[in-house]
């Protein structure tokens, strides 16, 4: 039999191929059989193509169609024909056409799956990534690795037609402070010595700055050895970029056009820009999160002052200890007892606070409440002080605490009554940047404060030693449907102001000349100001491909707790390999 080339893809078949002979290859996506003709689903990573085999006029056919089982990967050659009317399937793009099969021949076969392919949504997550090669033939991920790439060409084409400059850097770096904990490489020709895979581009980059590059881009793979969280990976990839000689707004307008880019190319459809703008303090007054959803309402109100004069001891003593009470009302919704006691029990178990109070305003203007025989008379008037909307009948929700502790409570309770009320709409895009984040958090276990970005990020406002809880930073988050699509900010590039913040951070002069000397160098011998963003690409394309996993968008990820199933790693090695590198590995006593 004569050796097969392909000349079109399986979902490419259109009418401009009718009565044509053509040559496709694929693998079997389904097999009936029904006699004299036997019908073979044959799928690419186009679409799907349909195949008639009239086994009467060929006895070779009859033979190789006896074979054929699903996954198996055939050539397949023959005329396309229509299909009869009311065999039309307008559910995929060749659904009008046939190929009359002439030659046929198996490329591959495949013996029983551990799983059937469009089944493999039910299947347990750890056998798929097991099998990743199989689960990778779904439509769903072939399209979801497909919308990567596209983003990711977008984003070069964006970059590059604004004179940015694709550079790589090292991923067999130095170890530095902050942040995660590193991957660490031992060095087999330098004893005893490591190199560490980077958490970021970040010094690398800036040090492009110091070499006049100017404009700066990286698809990026960075690694993290964090603790196990879900959406999380121990390596990841962010789109990286500083620019040199700028301010906030210019690489706010860059992170717009790429934005834009992508949608115009991909989806085509605009974005309204710019972006709303909020500061940090603002939207984690209203919404508890520095990366709040904004489809929807429900914003945290302050009700403090309502309480402090009321006969609730609970409330009043934690107004006492300096701490805040929150609300958020729900209007002219009547909630069940049933769905009271479950976020009730929402709040004692995920939210970590004492309890959830809730105050149900009815239509006749009266308070139904476990502790309504404790508020005074005029309490609905003063309420509507606080909330105007509670005119109308609703529930109020309230959370007593610290202020960080209650806002972060509330802001948690309002993504769940979001959901529970249906009130997020799925396929709206809403984009936001968030600004002026506190330079400094204070770290109540160690006593110390740390950078709340990184330490190279400029301070906005003068550093005042003693009042750093209120300094804010040079920097900038996206945000989009309360997810953190990125951040950046503008860097230090003043060796004494990079000192000063090495100081207060508690990096000594040691450490930093040990860590970052070079960084320190450079800072003294011509810097320019620059600043830049990183946008984390995977969790871009979780948002753009409307999937709740990061694992989907990555093409071989590992599990929540760091494996690779399929390749079995980390694994063991060679103990050779060990002695090489002068490594004893210490086992755990079981």
């Amino acid at each position: 039999m004569q050796v097969l080339k392909r000349s079109v893809y399986c979902g490419l078949v259109d009418k401009n191929l009718l009565n044509k002979e053509i040559t496709l290859m694929g693998w079997v996506n389904k097999r009936r059989d029904l006699g004299n003709l036997i019908f073979i689903d044959l799928r690419d990573n186009t679409g799907i193509m349909q195949l008639v085999l009239n086994t009467e006029k060929s006895q070779e056919l009859i033979n190789i169609a006896q074979e054929i089982r699903q996954e198996f990967v055939l050539a397949a050659t023959g005329i396309v024909t229509k299909r009869a009317p009311e065999a039309v399937n307008s559910k995929i793009n060749t659904g009008e056409f046939e190929l009359t099969v002439t030659n046929l021949k198996i490329l591959s076969k495949s013996k029983a799956l551990p799983f059937q392919i469009d089944e493999a949504e039910n299947v347990d997550e750890e056998l798929r990534l097991k099998y990743r090669y199989l689960d990778l033939r779904r439509k769903r991920m072939h399209d979801l690795i497909s919308l990567r790439h596209k983003v990711i060409f977008a984003i070069r084409e964006f970059l590059n037609s604004k004179n940015f400059l694709e550079i790589e850097t090292p991923l067999l770096s130095k170890s530095t402070p902050e942040g995660a904990r590193d991957f660490l490489v031992p060095s087999r020709l330098q004893e005893g010595k490591f190199y560490a895979l980077p958490q970021s581009p970040q010094i690398y980059k800036q040090l492009l700055m110091a070499s006049g590059m100017d404009k700066y881009f990286q698809i990026a793979k960075c690694f993290r050895d964090e603790d196990f969280r879900a959406n999380r990976q121990p390596e990841f990839t962010q789109i990286d970029m500083e620019m040199s000689f700028i301010e906030q707004d210019d690489i706010i307008n860059i992170t717009e056009g790429i934005f834009k880019n992508i949608f115009e190319k991909i989806y085509n459809k605009p974005l309204n820009l710019p972006f709303a703008r909020r500061s940090y303090q603002e939207v984690f007054s209203k919404f508890g999160s520095d990366k709040p959803d904004c489809r929807f309402g429900l914003e945290i109100q302050d009700v403090t002052n309502l309480f402090e004069h009321t006969e609730l001891k609970f409330l009043k003593s934690t107004i006492e200890d300096g701490g805040k009470v929150g609300a958020i009302f729900v209007k002219n919704h009547d909630f069940s007892r049933s769905e009271i006691s479950n976020l009730e029990n929402f709040a004692k178990t995920n939210l970590k606070v004492a309890g959830l109070l809730t105050l149900k305003i009815t239509d006749s203007k009266t308070i139904e409440s476990s502790v309504a025989k404790f508020l005074p008379t005029n309490f609905i008037l003063e309420l509507q002080k606080f909330i105007p909307d509670t005119k109308s009948p609703g529930t109020i929700f309230i959370i007593s605490d610290k202020f960080k502790n209650a806002w972060e409570a509330l802001g948690r309770l309002r993504l769940e009554l979001g959901k529970k009320l249906n009130l997020i709409n799925d396929n709206e895009f809403n984009f936001l940047w968030v600004t002026d984040f506190p330079m400094f958090e204070w770290n109540e276990e160690e006593k110390r404060f740390y950078a709340t970005h990184h330490p190279f990020t400029a301070p906005k406002d003068s550093l005042d030693t003693k009042n750093l809880e209120n300094v804010r930073a040079h920097a900038y988050d996206i945000v989009c449907n309360g997810e953190e699509m990125g951040g950046g900010s503008i860097r230090i590039h003043d060796s004494q102001m990079q000192s000063k913040i090495f100081e207060i951070l508690g990096i000594s002069k040691k450490e930093a000349e040990y860590k970052f000397g070079f960084l320190l160098e450079a800072q003294e011998l011509g810097f320019p100001p620059h600043g830049g963003l990183a946008l984390g690409l995977d969790r871009l394309i979780m948002l753009l491909g409307h999937t709740d996993s990061i694992r989907d968008v990555i093409a071989f990820p590992k599990t929540q707790s760091g494996i690779c199933p399929m390749m079995q790693t980390p694994s063991s090695v060679d103990e050779k390999q060990l002695q090489e590198l002068n490594i004893k590995v210490n086992k755990k006593q079981v």
